[in-house]
């Protein structure tokens, strides 16, 4: 499923910080960092996450299955400004703008389950440390 952002008013290059870190992490997972991350952008994209998994569950898909696959940020519209400088010139400022989309994708994760083989079972034979007295130093024996 998928879920757009467009034109949120910060620079990509600092909305992509957040978006990084939730990468291929579960939804659940990627929820409990975005609430947690004391960064401006990661409101905006918490709300993204939500919006792609209401999607996702009106297209029928268990949220607890969901991975984020991938979060794109690019770069949106640029404001052009000016300021006010020495001897009446003027500099320009850039306000710019971010595209987010973010992607999730359905991952079923299979149980194995673990057979206890006759070789586990078997404990295996252990190397046996004595001190010598003269040296102090620890002689090896190993039981074949």
């Amino acid at each position: 499923m998928k879920a757009f952002l467009k034109n949120y008013r910060q620079s990509p290059r600092k909305v992509r910080l957040v978006a990084d870190l939730i990468k291929g992490n579960r939804v659940a997972q990627a929820f409990t960092q975005l609430k947690a991350l004391p960064r401006r952008a990661s409101g905006p994209i918490e709300q993204l996450l939500a919006s792609a998994v209401a999607n996702a569950k009106n297209s029928g898909i268990s949220p607890e299955n969901l991975y984020v696959e991938n979060v794109t940020v690019n770069k949106g519209i640029v404001m052009k400004r000016s300021m006010p400088r020495a001897r009446g010139s003027a500099s320009r400022i850039n306000k710019r703008t971010s595209h987010i989309m973010l992607t999730l994708i359905e991952k079923t994760v299979e149980k194995k389950a673990k057979k206890v083989s006759k070789t586990d079972k078997v404990e295996k034979k252990e190397k046996v440390v004595k001190k010598s007295k003269v040296t102090k130093k620890p002689e090896v024996k190993a039981e074949n």
